[in-house]
């Protein structure tokens, strides 16, 4: 399995702040798939460079981003990857907000996104180490049937 990590913060891609997020998610994936190559990547709330580092990681089986899911009008991470992919996943964004919530009714201002662009699964986290800690763990059991079904092997 191929997964990206695109962290999305002005901040961080100008080195004013440590991303923490994105190599929160790379652990929890790598404690938990064993066959698992893992990318990172850190651009800024800017549409094209959010375009850019999704058309780079296109041959990614999962893109997870993090960051830009909020309410700021610097957020516009789900805007750009809706627009980039080709069919949506509602399922998953509604649950990762569901279970969110559970833990803090914040959940319900996060606006992230799932879809589909070609054979990848393109899904926006919240920004912060709590958020992407619980929404990496919901996703975690049901990447691997989610690649089976993308390439048509079934259930």
């Amino acid at each position: 399995m191929k997964v990206t990590v695109i962290t999305i913060s002005d901040r961080a891609s100008k080195g004013l702040y440590e991303d923490l997020s994105g190599p929160v998610i790379e652990k929890i994936i790598k404690e938990n798939i064993a066959d698992v190559e893992i990318s990172r990547m850190i651009v800024p709330d800017e549409k094209e460079e959010i375009r850019e580092a999704l058309q780079k990681a296109a041959a990614s089986d999962f893109i997870l981003t993090t960051g830009g899911t909020g309410l700021s009008s610097r957020d516009i991470t789900p805007e750009i990857c809706e627009e980039y992919c080709d069919r949506s996943l509602p399922g998953m964004a509604e649950i990762l907000r569901s279970e969110s919530y559970k833990e803090t009714p914040h959940a319900m201002l996060s606006r992230g996104y799932a879809g589909i662009k070609d054979k990848t699964i393109i899904v926006n986290f919240p920004g912060s180490v709590k958020a992407v800690t619980l929404c990496t763990r919901i996703l975690l059991p049901v990447m691997g049937h989610a690649l089976k079904m993308i390439n048509n092997e079934g259930h």
